[in-house]
């Protein structure tokens, strides 16, 4: 990334980051003249805040406000505020605050220019010394700015050829594996639910699934897989026009595992990865399955058909029975699953249901110290007669609508089983509006947590 350099120069300014706490303190220390200043301006150190503070010597210093509970968010808030120029950070700061400032800065200047015919060309650099080592952030940032490239592309750009050569370009840049199974090869190669799912989509824009594998076969072998529905409209039980305003981040699953498997690669853990993307457009046309239609599963489950917006679960199946195939350690899944779960949890907590207490914990704790929010809901097993169909195995909605998330994650524990450790990972994948850091459009979310208890587990 262009926005870190290694060495100031004549005109570099001084950052001093401070929070409400301390602030009072400082200003006592400061003087006189700096108090009137900072209280002329009724400046209260607030996240991601910034204020000029002239100095005797005609220096600059700029005085930013850090949230000690989320100092990434706080920097990616400031590094939107300053002019085009080149800063530093005072001499005293620890490592893990210069982490935070090195995210928080990467992030704050991600912006998404492709169809904007005046590009933004401010260039705000940091000063990080050459000692320090930095290139785990940085990897992790540029992970974040790929699922948030993705995701905002729109759905005419971004169909399931287009997700295929993204995932293939990744495989390239880190010597993965890289294959997909298109069309009607989905019937003969057995994903038959990705391939009925994707069907109706024009000419093009065929359903496939994408395969990326990486690293040693002796290392230990997990699997993410991740929701690629390039845009839903519903397909025969049409969405309103008002729902499908943001369904190009219908694929906001498959995005934040690519980000997450970029991550994993470029900072080269130690594992055998296996990455799954069912990359679909569900479509309306004549060939669109149909409500009441009766679907065989990759594992030989017959599933009848709900409702045909509930189509996400379908594709994950076929592809998890595949994950399964390669006897992973573990199995991680993300998808825009259901509305229920951000009515649950709104639109910044995704749900993560998990059916192994160790994994889970160990996921959760990184997602605090990360600040990057999880919210552990039930796999609560009395629902699963919800799912109970006189017709087939099982139905891909539940009877009444009640605990759509919790019965969407059931309907995926049926094809996962008990013996393989499996986290799923309902999530918005959009911000709606902007924050700190956080631009308004597709967002990475948990992916930050995963990253660093697999880091822990595996490097």
């Amino acid at each position: 990334m262009n926005v870190f350099v290694s060495e100031k120069n004549d005109e570099t300014i001084t950052l001093l980051p401070i929070t409400k706490d301390v602030l009072s303190g400082w200003l006592d220390d400061e003087g006189k003249d700096h108090k009137n200043w900072v209280e002329a301006n009724q400046y209260k150190a607030a996240a991601g805040s910034v204020l000029m503070v002239p100095s005797d010597d005609k220096s600059i210093k700029i005085l930013v406000g850090i949230d000690e509970e989320e100092p990434h968010w706080s920097w990616g808030g400031i590094v939107s505020k300053l002019p085009a120029g080149r800063y530093q950070l005072p001499d005293d700061m620890e490592d893990d605050e210069i982490e935070a400032a090195m995210l928080g800065w990467a992030l704050g200047q991600y912006n998404f220019d492709a169809y904007k015919s005046k590009k933004n060309e401010k260039l705000i650099e940091l000063v990080v010394p050459s000692s320090f080592k930095g290139t785990e952030i940085i990897n992790i940032a540029q992970g974040i700015y790929l699922t948030r490239d993705l995701i905002n592309t729109p759905a005419q750009d971004m169909g399931p050829a287009q997700l295929a050569k993204e995932a293939q370009k990744l495989a390239k840049d880190y010597k993965a594996n890289f294959s997909a199974i298109v069309g009607d090869d989905l019937l003969s190669e057995n994903y038959p639910m990705i391939h009925a799912v994707g069907r109706a989509a024009a000419e093009g824009r065929e359903p496939r699934l994408i395969k990326l594998t990486w690293g040693k076969k002796s290392d230990p072998a997990i699997a993410l897989v991740g929701k690629g529905v390039c845009f839903d409209t519903g397909g025969l039980d049409l969405k309103g026009s008002q729902y499908m305003l943001t369904m190009k981040k219908d694929m906001g699953g498959a995005a934040n595992i690519l980000g997450l498997a970029s991550m994993i690669m470029s900072n080269e853990l130690n594992v055998h990865l296996t990455v799954l993307i069912p990359a679909v457009e569900n479509a309306v046309s004549g060939d669109s399955y149909r409500p009441m239609d009766i679907l065989t599963s990759r594992d030989g489950t017959t599933v009848e058909i709900g409702n045909t917006d509930a189509e996400g679960r379908l594709v994950l199946a076929d592809a998890i029975t595949e994950a399964l195939e390669g006897k992973p350690e573990l199995i991680i899944d993300m998808a825009t699953l259901t509305g229920a779960a951000r009515v649950a949890l709104g639109t910044d907590m995704p749900a993560i249901f998990c059916n192994n207490d160790e994994m889970v914990n160990g996921i959760l704790r990184k997602s605090a110290t990360d600040s990057d929010p999880l919210w552990r809901m039930p796999l609560h097993a009395p629902y699963r007669k919800m799912l109970d169909n006189d017709n087939a195995d099982i139905s891909n909605i539940s009877a009444g609508g009640y605990g759509g998330a919790i019965t969407a994650a059931l309907f995926l524990e049926h094809f996962v089983g008990t013996e393989t450790p499996w986290a799923h990972i309902d999530l918005m994948a959009y911000n709606l509006s902007a924050k700190n850091g956080r631009p308004k459009g597709g967002e990475a979310q948990g992916i930050r947590a995963l990253y660093t208890y697999l880091a822990e587990k595996y490097k």
